[in-house]
């Protein structure tokens, strides 16, 4: 007979007394529900998982974020990162929540009523070349100069030119992102700037916020969007799992990848 080697997948640590919505699953593909490893204050959220399938796909990574998600709408949660199988459940205490207790338990206090957001904004193409020509003459005598003139003979002046624009966005694109933070600043706790994405990026700022003041969150990117219309677009992405407010933890050395 053949038998399938089997994991427990930890997805995340929660308050001990949360209880598991039984249509929940897992990745995998293979329709394992998720279910919790308790030890004290705190618990694992856990599932069954095929050793013989190797994780990795687009499909495991989303399952992996939408059940944090969704977990972090309702109740404090400690992302743990994608990929993190042990052995069983004892494991799972002995070697993870056992030795960690009491920084999990401080973090999820820490994290009650909150969860991460995130405002992403994208620069309109053309509206954000026109203003920082407009912003700066030397620019527009620049382009001036190679207009209508062949390329090979005005390559020095296209260098400097593709420079000094890149230089001036991403300074436009540093006080973007500080007004962003600045705006939302009234409705969340503590902020993290990242890398924007793409070359049009104009910020990409995670925020970490009571949950019942996402209406006030809402509202300051709203009027953010309003002030930028034409310029930028701006978007909000929410109730997220805290994956920007968690790293660097001691657990996070213990979870496998």
């Amino acid at each position: 007979m053949v038998t399938t080697a089997t994991g427990t997948y930890v997805y995340g640590v929660v308050p001990a007394d949360v209880e598991t919505d039984s249509e929940a699953r897992g990745v995998g593909g293979d329709g394992a529900p998720v279910t919790v490893v308790r030890h004290g204050r705190v618990a694992a959220l856990v599932s069954e998982v095929n050793l013989d399938r190797p994780l990795g796909t687009p499909d495991d990574l989303l399952a992996h974020e939408a059940l944090l998600d969704a977990t972090a709408a309702v109740v404090p949660v400690v992302p743990v990162r994608f990929g993190a199988v042990l052995t069983d459940e004892k494991s799972i205490v002995d070697e993870f929540l056992a030795p960690h207790h009491d920084e999990f338990a401080a973090t999820l206090g820490r994290l009650d009523g909150k969860a991460e957001y995130v405002v992403t904004a994208k620069y309109a193409e053309d509206a954000l070349l026109r203003e920082v020509i407009a912003a700066d003459p030397r620019l527009e005598r620049l382009r001036a100069a190679i207009r209508d003139r062949p390329e090979e003979t005005t390559r020095e002046e296209r260098i400097e030119l593709g420079e000094a624009v890149g230089a001036a966005i991403d300074a436009r694109r540093r006080a973007d992102a500080q007004a962003v933070v600045e705006a939302l600043a009234p409705a969340t706790t503590t902020a993290v700037e990242r890398e924007p994405v793409g070359e049009f990026g104009a910020a990409n700022v995670a925020v970490l916020a009571e949950t019942r003041r996402e209406r006030q969150l809402v509202r300051a990117v709203e009027d953010l969007a309003r002030r930028w219309a034409g310029r930028v677009e701006v978007r909000l992405l929410g109730p997220l799992a805290p994956y920007d407010f968690t790293e660097a933890q001691p657990w996070d050395s213990s979870a496998p990848s």
